[in-house]
């Protein structure tokens, strides 16, 4: 007799995995739509609690259950796998590519950066950078600039750069210039920069004018070309007091590399002339200086000033009275200048040279304020011979204010009673001041009953003429005339000057050709 035996407590199909010994990968396995494993993750798990059995079936249709079968629904173990995310990414890039190609951005730079994942994303990210005023252009110019997060990365960064006081008007430029700022972090990157310029004596209110002339520094190194530039500014005899005032009104001096740019320059010029000290007060007063190329602008215009009739020694004081002789396209100017005082005012090759060793802003002056002073003198008697005399004495007087000259000159008539070849000698007479120095000093000399020249009575600083008052007579050394410009007086430190913020906004490119003095 055969005995059957039928255990009662069948195994479970809950608790039998058939990936352990399944010929196909495990991947795979929960990868395919198997029926077994659509229960609850929960009850997947080994347990000491026997499991209650399910009703009873045959061993047949046990197996039958327990195998795989790839019609069935999907799996709750399924994930996408790292072949499909690739190509999701990969589907979702291609849409923002698009999108962005649709607008005229070129994507192609974009490569490898982290991008929105979804068109939405990317064209919030475009909207805001439209709002700040920036182009298509401009994003293609710096495509990486669509790798910003609006919130996480651009609205904190022009938070802090609108409460530091960049105005909203130069935003845009500010942008174009240096849009690798909204890549930054206001307190490792933006904040250090800040506290750096403050103590390089910028005034706080003048940091944001700073940020706007040169937003480059934002991404400088605090211990690279900025500290070395500045040390040897100091070194050439530029006042440390005066550096805040220097990188204030010129703060691409930050970014000049010592050895490169700076040093060539400064070592050039003092083989022309000029001392170092001098130059050190020059760029006190016009840092800009230091931008303009050495061997673009600063040697051609050095030798163009010899090629016109400035003597090599006189090229030191020419620099030092007009420095922007140094970078302005010089020798259009000298060869039209030339022309028009060789034909108005009757002077040659060599007098034209000493004519710019006196006022180098000659080369700068225009047509018409030429010919209107011109005609000025002539119609004061002179003739144009005694005209060309006065000019070579005193280049000056094509640059003054016509009104101011002609008070001057009609108290000159009236008052004085004087010929007029002592204003051909003596023609820095205009120059002078009606009320403050003219009328008071021509009084007292009447008073004493002296009689000078009008060189005598001008040319010099009111202690001297009070002293001169005290002498009984005239000494023939007394009557020599002073240089209209000396060097010595640029090599003395510059005044202290408290009076606030070294920028002013409404004085910056005012020079005018007519209104030089």
């Amino acid at each position: 007799m055969k005995v059957l035996l039928f255990s009662s407590h069948p195994k479970s199909p809950i608790l039998t995995f058939p990936f352990l010994t399944h010929p196909k990968p495990f991947s795979k396995i929960l990868a395919s739509n198997a029926t077994n494993l659509l229960l609850p993750r929960a009850h997947t798990t080994c347990s000491t609690t026997r499991p209650v059995s399910p009703p009873h079936r045959s061993r047949k249709t046990h197996f039958k259950s327990s195998s795989p079968s790839p019609s069935s629904s999907s799996s709750l173990y399924a994930r996408p796998s790292l072949l499909e995310m690739k190509r999701d990414r990969a589907a979702n890039r291609a849409k923002v590519y698009d999108f962005l190609r649709d607008l005229g951005v070129v994507p192609d730079e974009l490569d490898g950066l982290e991008l929105p994942v979804t068109v939405d994303v990317m064209r919030e990210r475009v909207d805001f950078l439209h709002s700040l005023g920036l182009t298509v252009d401009d994003i293609n110019a710096y495509p990486l600039v669509l790798g910003c997060s609006v919130k996480k990365n651009m609205v904190p960064v022009l938070d802090y750069l609108g409460k530091l006081g960049v105005r909203k008007s130069t935003l845009t430029e500010f942008l174009r210039r240096y849009p690798q700022v909204l890549h930054a972090s206001v307190v490792v990157d933006l904040a250090p920069v800040v506290k750096y310029l403050q103590g390089l004596d910028v005034k706080p209110k003048d940091v944001p004018r700073v940020l706007e002339k040169y937003p480059e520094v934002l991404g400088f190194k605090l211990e690279g070309t900025m500290s070395t530039s500045v040390a040897y500014l100091v070194g050439i005899g530029v006042a440390r007091r005066e550096i805040g005032s220097v990188l204030t009104r010129y703060p691409d001096i930050l970014g000049m590399r010592v050895g490169r740019v700076i040093k060539p320059f400064t070592e050039y010029l003092e083989t022309v002339g000029l001392p170092r000290l001098a130059l050190a007060r020059l760029i006190e007063m016009k840092p800009y200086i230091l931008g303009f190329s050495l061997e673009d602008q600063v040697k051609p215009n050095v030798e163009a000033l010899i090629d016109f009739g400035v003597r090599k020694e006189s090229v030191g004081s020419v620099v030092a009275q007009y420095p922007d002789i140094l970078g302005i396209e010089l020798k259009a100017k000298l060869i039209a200048q030339q022309s028009l005082f060789e034909s108005n005012i009757l002077v040659n090759r060599d007098e034209f040279g000493r004519v710019i060793e006196k006022m180098p802003q000659a080369v700068s002056l225009s047509r018409s304020a030429v010919v209107k002073h011109v005609d000025f003198l002539k119609r004061c008697g002179f003739l144009l011979k005694q005209v060309s005399r006065m000019v070579m004495g005193c280049p000056q007087l094509l640059a003054l204010n016509l009104d101011i000259m002609k008070m001057s000159f009609e108290y000159f008539q009236t008052e004085m009673d004087r010929d007029l070849e002592e204003l051909v000698e003596f023609p820095a007479f205009f120059t002078y001041g009606l009320e403050s120095t003219i009328r008071p000093r021509h009084q007292l000399i009447s008073q004493k009953g002296l009689k000078c020249s009008l060189g005598w009575m001008l040319n010099c600083s009111d202690a001297k003429f009070e002293e001169r008052m005290r002498y009984d007579s005239i000494g023939i050394e007394e009557m020599e005339t002073e240089p209209l410009f000396d060097m010595k007086n640029l090599l003395k430190p510059r005044e202290e000057d408290d009076s606030g913020s070294e920028y002013d906004e409404d004085t910056e490119d005012e020079d005018s050709d007519d209104d030089y003095v």
